[in-house]
């Protein structure tokens, strides 16, 4: 099953947003800098990832039956 265009983009954003974490994250770890702000970024990237973004079914499909 596919992602309606809403899903794709939800999914899409936040996949973005964990690549720019990480990103940042390695700078820091290059630089040697503060491994308080690598453990911060660590716990945003695990927050982002934790989020759930359900997608619910087309709308031809019975609407009580919700997919996750």
């Amino acid at each position: 099953m596919g992602f309606c265009d809403h899903c794709a983009g939800q999914r899409f954003d936040r996949a973005q947003v964990l690549r720019r974490l990480r990103a940042e994250r390695r700078k820091l770890r290059e630089r040697g800098r503060s491994s308080r702000a690598e453990a911060t970024l660590t716990a945003a990237i695990q927050a982002i990832r934790a989020l759930d973004l359900p997608h619910l079914g087309e709308l031809d499909e019975d609407p009580t039956d919700v997919v996750h």
